[in-house]
């Protein structure tokens, strides 16, 4: 009974993560991108913190923490100007289009 509980939720969850990426979702992909580009940001900060410590230098090309960097500020970036910008069209305007 408990793995037939366990593989209903994992279907669940694959099915919601299936659901990220169709048209009509309510999940904004740009966010989603920032959140895993940041969260790679922070592992590697967290490595250079605990290798520092153990007297180990970290060699990682700064270039590539820097195109992180620019992912995550452009993802949230265009997702903040989507949410400021995208919005403003009226149903007058909305009609005459």
């Amino acid at each position: 009974m408990g793995a037939n509980k366990l593989l209903l939720k994992a279907r669940k969850k694959i099915m919601a993560f299936r659901d990220m990426f169709k048209d009509d979702n309510d999940i904004n992909e740009k966010s989603v991108v920032g959140f895993a580009a940041f969260a790679v940001m922070v592992i590697f900060a967290i490595a250079d913190i605990v290798t520092g410590y153990m007297g180990q230098p970290l060699h990682v090309n700064e270039f590539i923490y820097n195109s992180f960097l620019w992912i995550t500020l452009g993802s949230f970036g265009i997702a903040e100007a989507g949410k400021i910008f995208g919005k403003n069209v009226t149903e007058e305007e909305d009609e005459n289009i």
